[in-house]
């Protein structure tokens, strides 16, 4: 009896505790955000949610997006940048299409795999230069980014995947629903809970968060560094591969300029959901939440009447509002562990 009666007091504090984190994440936060935004464009236009389109829509449009930024926080939690994954989504949806033209009966399950193969081998070419070579991430990647659009460019010129180039069952795939939910935003939330885990429960993630916070500290305490960033590069371009894939099914069409500019996006998206944009901490979950946020303001502000011009000004104060906020929160606990240091002096 007196055991129950001072376990469950700890249980409770242990919830209380859980409670109060979870209300004060940034996660939180951006959610809401996201379904103000919802219920705004809703009571505007009631199909924008409550229909068939506008349902499935409001779920699968964002899912490309999800599995780039879930790579892309992967590599900017180890205080580096990937701005090559529009490039790698667009070779890739373009192999894609050409599998398919040359064996139609290609299995959708191989499809996928080459997917996953050729982003990353593309992402292997940027962690191998950064992890091993020391080359600045942003400089890499933003010279593969034109190195392989410029590779796609001349493969496609003027060529594009068609529909009719798709086999009619990977097409389907692309708004196919199970539960009433799209089957590659399930395969998205997948890939989301799978690095999710990894993260906060397996020792190398936990040593992608101690790269971050201070890579000189991370080599004199042994970890591995190289081997963790190639890794991060290398995830990253395998799921713009997946990606790749992805839009061939959702848009079933491919060209030279498929995925441009989804780099910033997905960086952005990062942003948003509350990673660090100097490494260190942030979360997949909130990266998911801020590419759902931003397709989802793509498609609510028009419905809401508010003009291109200022569409774009409303994601750029979203990005610079979370930049200030990681750095005043930063600066806070900051402060809050000077004075708990000197707190323990005094009392010592």
């Amino acid at each position: 009896m007196s055991t129950d009666l001072l376990v469950e007091p700890s249980r409770q504090s242990a919830g209380q505790r859980a409670l109060t984190t979870f209300l004060r994440s940034r996660e939180l936060s951006i959610a809401i955000v996201l379904v103000l935004i919802v219920i705004a464009a809703t009571l505007k236009r009631h199909t924008f949610v409550f229909s068939h389109d506008g349902w499935r829509d409001t779920l699968l449009t964002p899912s490309i997006l999800l599995l780039l930024a879930v790579g892309q926080m992967v590599v900017i939690v180890t205080r580096n940048v990937d701005l090559s994954v529009g490039s790698v989504l667009g070779i890739t949806a373009y192999a894609t299409g050409k599998i398919f033209i040359a064996n139609p009966d290609t299995p959708v399950v191989l499809v996928f795999a080459a997917g996953l193969l050729i982003g990353a081998v593309l992402g292997a070419m940027n962690g191998f230069l950064v992890a091993f070579f020391r080359v600045p991430a942003l400089v890499v990647t933003l010279g593969t980014m034109y190195a392989f659009r410029g590779y796609l460019t001349h493969q496609a010129g003027s060529k594009r995947i068609v529909a009719g180039d798709i086999p009619a069952n990977f097409e389907k795939l692309g708004t196919q629903q199970l539960l009433t939910v799209p089957v590659l935003t399930l395969i998205g939330l997948a890939v989301l809970a799978v690095v999710g885990y990894y993260l906060h429960t397996a020792r190398g993630g936990r040593e992608l968060y101690a790269i971050g916070s201070d890579p000189d500290a991370a080599h004199l305490y042994g970890l591995n560094v190289g081997r963790r960033v190639f890794g991060a590069f290398v995830l990253s371009g395998a799921l713009a591969g997946l990606a790749g894939v992805f839009s061939v099914a959702r848009y079933a069409t491919a060209f030279a300029g498929t995925g441009r500019d989804l780099e910033l996006q997905a960086v952005a998206a990062v942003v948003i959901g509350g990673v660090a944009i100097f490494g260190g901490s942030g979360t997949v979950w909130g990266a998911a939440i801020g590419a759902f946020l931003l397709v989802t303001i793509n498609r609510a502000l028009p419905i809401l009447g508010i003009s291109d011009f200022w569409q774009g000004a409303v994601v750029g104060g979203l990005i610079i509002g979370a930049i200030v906020l990681d750095r005043v929160l930063s600066l806070r606990r900051a402060h809050q562990l000077i004075e708990a240091r000197d707190v323990t002096e005094e009392e010592g």
